[in-house]
């Protein structure tokens, strides 16, 4: 196949995903620190929290299709 074998394809995705992820952690974490107001505060640090949960899902089944 030219493109690769599917799980391969799978992993460049999951790849995409998990850096999207990450980049949008850290920017509720930077908003968080720059936040004023402590309930918008904590919202973005649940967020940042939520967004790296998911990454982690994301890093485990990518480790699940090494070979």
């Amino acid at each position: 196949m030219p493109y690769g074998s599917p799980a391969g394809m799978e992993d460049d995705l999951l790849r995409v995903k998990l850096e999207k992820l990450l980049v949008e952690a850290e920017d509720c974490e930077l908003i968080a620190k720059l936040a004023t107001d402590v309930q918008k505060r904590e919202l973005f640090k649940k967020l940042a929290a939520d967004l790296r949960a998911m990454a982690r899902d994301i890093e485990a089944k990518i480790a699940g299709h090494a070979p």
